[in-house]
């Protein structure tokens, strides 16, 4: 992410004033005290009385009131008090501005919720510390704000153009400004102090699939909640007729944090009260909303009700034109569902194939092919499977009723059909229908963990095994392609040799130059051993400043061959730290596999030897272990 200095800016961002100011810059000094910030925070009465507020919130759990500024700040931390002054300075400055077509008002109002979301979500699922998060909510769409400020009349045409969807409003930022709201978020948050541990979800919280967070790590569970208490604003600030994509979304997000309807229902409901509180004491706009079951409740009628996206593909079968016309009126007209007719069961069957219904109303008695064998047509099929089908017959015997549904019928209607019997029966099958639906998004939502699973896994593996520094098999990895080689070499009767590596002088470059410059010389030393090292070699860091190169099928005057290459390859490094060039060589020893070794570890304990001797001998060089007698190189 870019920082202040890497971004396009040509105008004044917003920034804290006043006594937020100086809170802010006093909490930077390592020897800052409490009473100095509660002396500070005083000379604002507004300030005091909301840190107060803060402290005294049911959230935190407190068991006793405060009622002075010094146990306010005691209570929260000066971290949190920093970042809710700092969080209260802006809501008060910027409650209108240069852009015209910022809502800055609805901004606030929206950030606002968010932050009491935060708040409530994170203390719900032990996330963080909740009046951080509460901060970080109020602030997470500051980049925003800080675009319309500093290009107001740019800002505004990209505002005008935008269709609604966040990725489109992303692009139109970047395209014509060269930077966007989350970048601008983050660079700031970072600059007035915010954990970076905190600002990475904000900055992908409008996206959260999209951040590359592995599954079940804080980040994860901070980005997702970070999205849910989004999600939480916008119902706040929705129109009657956009809140049911919003209250059925938050049904199901609340559910992935262990909430039912009837407690996601209440939070929002106490989260919308808390809203309006807070939206008199920062006059900030916060409107009343119907409760949370009322909103569900009028999307579900909404669902059942004529037309709308929610509206069920229903076959209608029957060979009598006058029960199919009236059969149609009802579902279409009177319900609102999408109706394709049919004459007979084979002409069904194709519409079926075509349309993908799901439902399908059928009379029994048809010519040609009848109810049960369209229905045992339909059941044959993967997606036939699917499909709730409803069969309408004259008589309704006992051995009819276990006819049909051995045929794989879920439903009777006795004709002539009841138009309120048959409201009842759609009512059935659209739950069912609904619970095919989420049982569909389950199974779809446990694959994507599946994989991401499978994903993270791998990744672990692979940590687990190697040297983070150099990304080199670590110790643990080589010992184990160490073993492979052994029972290779002990099945085919091949030669096994290994070589163990020391930086020389490794201590003084650290003395020298410091551990980043040592860091820097181990990286480059081991880019250089894997690269002289030949397509079947194994390297491994085996920590510190000591590799080992495993070289399959090789005898020892080939290996001595392949050390004193790497060792001259080594030697002919030039290693840049800052304005100096650092030098460096490497001592090798070398070892065969002979008669009378019976372990892996024989075999590195006489290449340890061998590097000892070389080291011994005056350093870069290379040393040889052979029936006990020893030969170094050059």
């Amino acid at each position: 992410m870019k920082t202040l200095e890497h971004m396009p800016l040509n105008g004044e961002l917003p920034s804290p004033k006043g006594v937020a100011l100086a809170i802010l810059e006093l909490c930077r000094k390592d020897d800052a005290t409490i009473a100095e910030v509660a002396r500070i925070a005083q000379t604002d009465p507004a300030l005091a009385s909301r840190l107060i507020r803060q402290a005294n919130s049911a959230a935190h759990g407190a068991t006793r009131p405060v009622a002075s500024v010094t146990e306010a700040i005691m209570r929260l931390g000066m971290g949190t008090v920093r970042n809710l002054a700092l969080g209260f300075s802006l809501v008060d400055q910027y409650q209108n501005g240069p852009c015209g077509q910022f809502d800055y008002q609805g901004f606030w109002s929206h950030s606002l919720l968010m932050g009491l979301a935060m708040q409530r979500f994170s203390n719900m699922t032990g996330a963080g510390s909740s009046e951080e998060l509460f901060a970080c909510g109020l602030l997470a769409q500051v980049g925003r704000l800080s675009l319309a400020t500093v290009y107001p009349m740019e800002y505004g045409r990209l505002l005008d153009c935008q269709d609604g969807a966040v990725r489109n409003l992303v692009a139109l930022e970047q395209e014509h400004l060269q930077t966007d709201h989350n970048e601008l978020t983050a660079a700031l948050l970072g600059e007035w102090g915010i954990p970076g541990a905190l600002i990475e979800p904000i900055y992908h919280h409008e996206e959260p699939e999209r951040s590359g967070f592995s599954p079940g790590s804080r980040p994860y569970q901070l980005v997702h909640l970070f999205y849910l208490a989004r999600r939480v604003a916008d119902l706040g600030l929705a129109g009657e007729n956009e809140r049911n994509a919003c209250t059925a979304e938050l049904l199901l997000l609340g559910g992935k944090i262990g909430l039912d309807a009837e407690q996601l229902g209440a939070t929002v409901d106490d989260l919308v009260l808390q809203w309006r509180e807070w939206g008199d004491l920062l006059r900030v706009p916060a409107s009343a909303l119907p409760s949370f079951a009322h909103m569900s409740a009028a999307h579900a009628m909404r669902d059942e009700g004529a037309g709308g996206a929610s509206a069920l593909r229903v076959l209608l079968v029957d060979d009598d034109p006058t029960t199919r016309c009236m059969m149609e009126g009802v579902l279409a007209g009177a319900l609102g569902h999408s109706v394709v007719c049919a004459n007979n069961g084979h002409e069904a069957l194709a519409l079926a194939v075509e349309t993908q219904p799901q439902i399908v109303i059928t009379d029994w008695m048809m010519p040609g092919m009848d109810g049960l064998d369209l229905a045992r047509a339909l059941r044959a099929t993967e997606w036939g499977q699917t499909i709730y089908l409803i069969m309408l017959t004259g008589l309704e015997t006992e051995d009819e009723v276990s006819e049909a549904f051995e045929a794989g019928v879920d439903d009777f209607l006795v004709k002539p059909v009841n138009v309120r019997t048959l409201r009842a029966r759609l009512r059935a099958a659209r739950h069912y229908v609904q619970l095919l639906d989420a049982w569909e998004r389950d199974r779809a939502q446990l694959k994507q963990f599946a994989a991401e699973l499978a994903i993270s896994n791998r990744r672990l593996a692979h940590a687990a095994m190697t040297d983070l520094l150099t990304n080199l098999p670590n110790r643990r990895s080589g010992m184990n392609a160490l073993a492979k080689a052994w029972a290779a070499a002990s099945r085919f009767e091949q030669p096994l040799s290994v070589m163990m590596l020391d930086i020389d002088h490794f201590k003084r470059v650290n003395d020298s130059h410091g551990h980043a410059v040592g860091d820097t010389v181990l990286r480059d030393v081991a880019q250089a051993i894997q690269q002289s090292a030949r397509k079947d070699d194994s390297v491994c860091r085996m920590g510190g400043e000591e590799f080992l190169v495993i070289c399959s099928n090789t005898d020892l005057k080939a290996a001595i061959q392949a050390a004193e290459r790497l060792r001259r390859m080594v030697e002919r490094l030039r290693i840049q730290a800052g304005d100096a060039e650092i030098q460096t060589s490497v001592s090798i020893g070398v070892a065969t596999r002979e008669v009378g070794m019976t372990e892996t570890d024989a075999l590195v304990n006489a290449a340890d030897r061998a590097l000892y001797r070389a080291k011994q001998a005056g350093r870069n060089r290379s040393c040889v272990v052979v029936q006990g007698q020893m030969r170094c190189f050059p």
